[in-house]
C-alpha cells in the first residue's frame, strides 16, 4: 500500500516552513509522496486582495518545483467551492483505495481539529500528522501522529506584511515564489 502525505492549506504563498514541515514528515513516516494540496475557498480564511486559486496553485507549484517527492494535488482547486477535508478525503479514498493518505497539519490546526467539519467521520478515513508550530499548544483529543520539526515562527500572513511594506522576504519562501509574486504584483508588490 502506497503512503501519501496529503498536505492542505491556502498556501498564500506558501513559504519554507510548509516545505520544512512537509519535509519532516515525508522522511520521519517514510512516505512514498508529499501532495501539496491547496484549498479552492478555505471555510476559514477567505480575505479580500487574496491571491486567485489559479495563482496560489501556480506558486505552490513553483514552491516544490525542485523536490521529487513532492508533488501538486490541484483536486481542491479543480472541484470548487468551499474546501472541507471530509468531503475531500471521502473522494480521495474512493479514488485511491490502495493509499494510506497522512493528513499534515500544524500546531494551530490540531488546537481546532475538535471544530473541523464531520471530524469523527474524517478521522476514520485518514491518519492526522502533527507538527508543532510557535505559539500552538498543538493539543486534540483525536489521534494524530506527532512528528518532530524544527520550529520555525513564520506565517504566510508575516510574508503578505513585509510584501506589502516592501520589506525582505529572502530566504522566507523559495525565490522563484518571490519573483512569481513581484511579476503578478501580488500583496501590493506593483
Amino acid at each position: 500500500m502506497k503512503k501519501i502525505g496529503l498536505f492542505g492549506g491556502t498556501f498564500n504563498p506558501p513559504h519554507l516552513a510548509h516545505l520544512i514541515m512537509a519535509n519532516e514528515v515525508a522522511t520521519t513516516l517514510q512516505l512514498d509522496e508529499v501532495r501539496f494540496m491547496p484549498n479552492a475557498v478555505p471555510p476559514h480564511k477567505v480575505k479580500a486582495g487574496d491571491a486567485t486559486a489559479a495563482q496560489r496553485l501556480e506558486m505552490t507549484r513553483l514552491a516544490i518545483s525542485d523536490n521529487p517527492l513532492f508533488t501538486l494535488e490541484p483536486f481542491e482547486i479543480e472541484r470548487g467551492g468551499v474546501s472541507y477535508t471530509y468531503d475531500t478525503m471521502k473522494l480521495l479514498t474512493a479514488r485511491e483505495p490502495d493509499v494510506q493518505f497522512y493528513f499534515i497539519i500544524g500546531g494551530d490546526s490540531m488546537d481546532d481539529l475538535h471544530t473541523w467539519y464531520h471530524i469523527d467521520e474524517l478521522v476514520q478515513l485518514v491518519q492526522f500528522v502533527g507538527v508543532a508550530r510557535p505559539g500552538h499548544a498543538g493539543t486534540t483529543d483525536y489521534p494524530v501522529e506527532v512528528v518532530e520539526a524544527p520550529l520555525i515562527d513564520l506565517s504566510s500572513t508575516l510574508i503578505r506584511q513585509r510584501l506589502q511594506a516592501n520589506d525582505t522576504v529572502r530566504y522566507l519562501l523559495p525565490d522563484k515564489v518571490a519573483q512569481y509574486i513581484r511579476e503578478e504584483g501580488l500583496y501590493g508588490t506593483r
